[in-house]
C-alpha cells in the first residue's frame, strides 16, 4: 500500500491518519507541494492520496501555482477509484476539483466543536459506526458548496458541509479529525504567535478544553482514520 501525502503548509502533520497508515503497514510518500516538491503527473504509482490543510485558501493559485495540477491529480485518483482524503484545505480543494464553490471567510470555527452525522452517513462504511454527535477539532475560516452528486456526511450550525464523499472512497473533511491532543499541542507550539493574535486566551485554557473534549475527539478521530484506511 503506497499512499501519497500532499502537504500544503509547514507543521501540519498526519496525526491519527499517520497512526492508522502505520498500523496498516503503508508506505507514505510525502510531498511538500508548498515548498516546491514535484507532484506526480497521475495516480499510477499510488494506491491513495491524502491532501492536508493549510493557512491559504483554496483559490490561492497565484501564490501557490501548483494548485491547478493538484486538482487534476485529485480528479485522476477518483477516476481510477483510488481512495482520497482531503482535510480542511484539502476538503476545500476537493470540493473545487469536482465542481463545488469555495466560500472564502464565511465560516470561522476554532477549537473543539460539536459535529453531527447526517442521515446519509448511516449507510457510509467510514461513518456508520460513529455516534450521532461528537467533538472534533476545528480550525478554518472558509467553506464550500457540495459538488453535484456528493454524499453529505456531517454538519453543524456554523459549517453545513463538514464532511462529504464522492464516488466510492473520496472523502472530504472540513474538521480536523486527524488532530489528536498531541497534534494540537504541536500546533500550539508551532503557531504560538498566530494563536495569541487570533485566538486570545486559547493557550491558557487549552488544558481544560482538552480535558473536556479531547478523549472523545481522539477516539472518534482514530475510528475515522482507520475507517478511511480500510477503503484503500
Amino acid at each position: 500500500m503506497r499512499v501519497l501525502v500532499v502537504q500544503n503548509y509547514d507543521n501540519t502533520g498526519l496525526g491519527q491518519v499517520g497512526a492508522a497508515l502505520a498500523e496498516a503497514g503503508a508506505e507514505v510518500d510525502i510531498r511538500n507541494a508548498h515548498l516546491g516538491d514535484a507532484l506526480p503527473e497521475d495516480a499510477d504509482a499510488h494506491h491513495a492520496i491524502v491532501v492536508l490543510g493549510g493557512g491559504q485558501n483554496a483559490l490561492a493559485d497565484d501564490e501557490y501555482p501548483y494548485i491547478p495540477a493538484l486538482l487534476d491529480l485529485m480528479r485522476d485518483f477518483e477516476a481510477r477509484d483510488r481512495s482520497m482524503l482531503g482535510i480542511c484545505l484539502g476538503s476545500q480543494l476537493m470540493a473545487r476539483a469536482f465542481g463545488g464553490e469555495n466560500l472564502i471567510g464565511t465560516a470561522t470555527e476554532f477549537g473543539w466543536r460539536q459535529v453531527a452525522v447526517t442521515d446519509e452517513a448511516a449507510a457510509d462504511p467510514v461513518f456508520a459506526a460513529l455516534p450521532k454527535t461528537f467533538s472534533t477539532f476545528q480550525w478554518h475560516d472558509d467553506t464550500f458548496t457540495l459538488p453535484e452528486g456528493a454524499v453529505h456526511l456531517a454538519t453543524n450550525g456554523v459549517t453545513r458541509n463538514q464532511a462529504f464523499r464522492i464516488g466510492r472512497a473520496a472523502y472530504g473533511f472540513q474538521f480536523h479529525f486527524e488532530a489528536d491532543q498531541r497534534l494540537v499541542r504541536d500546533w500550539n507550539a508551532a503557531f504560538t504567535e498566530l494563536l495569541c493574535k487570533r485566538q486570545p486566551g486559547w493557550l491558557e485554557r487549552f488544558e481544560d478544553e482538552a480535558a473536556t473534549h479531547g478523549s472523545q475527539a481522539d477516539e472518534v478521530g482514530l475510528a475515522l482514520a482507520r475507517g478511511w484506511v480500510a477503503t484503500i
